[in-house]
Formats: C-alpha cells, structure tokens, sequence
C-alpha cells in the first residue's frame, strides 16, 4: 500500500491496516525461516508497509497496541 492511501485512511481502517499487516509480516518471516518462502523481496515489501501504517499512526497520536487489545476484548 502506497504511503498516500495509508494516509487516506481513517481511525479504523488504520487499525484494521496495521493488524493485517503485523500478521502478514510473521507468516512471511515463518515462511523464511522454514523454506517455504519463494519470493524473499515480499517480506521487505511487508515490513515497508507495516513500518508506513504505524508512522501514521504516530502522526495521530494512535497508540496502537492499545487499540489492537481492545479490538480484542471485545
């Protein structure tokens, strides 16, 4: 995702960005780690990603682990 949709995007859907993101970036390391990884270049992509959605929610003042604990407490 490109840094200005990132930066289109609301409270929520940022949130819901970054989980996605954060999950991503586990599997392509656990894929990496057991080989089960063909396009290496994927996890650098991801963590780009991943890295962009959380400045943005520092430019917001969103602390993000915060709200991922609430999402999931119900």
């Amino acid at each position: 995702m490109k840094a200005h949709e990132v930066h289109g995007l609301d409270d929520g859907s940022l949130i819901e960005h970054l989980r996605d993101a954060r999950q991503e970036v586990f599997n392509l390391r656990f894929q990496l780690a057991t080989g089960q990884l063909e396009n290496t270049s994927r996890v650098r992509e991801a963590k780009k990603d991943l890295a962009r959605g959380l400045t943005v929610a520092r430019e917001r003042n969103i602390d993000v682990d915060r709200e991922l604990a609430r999402q999931r407490r119900g």
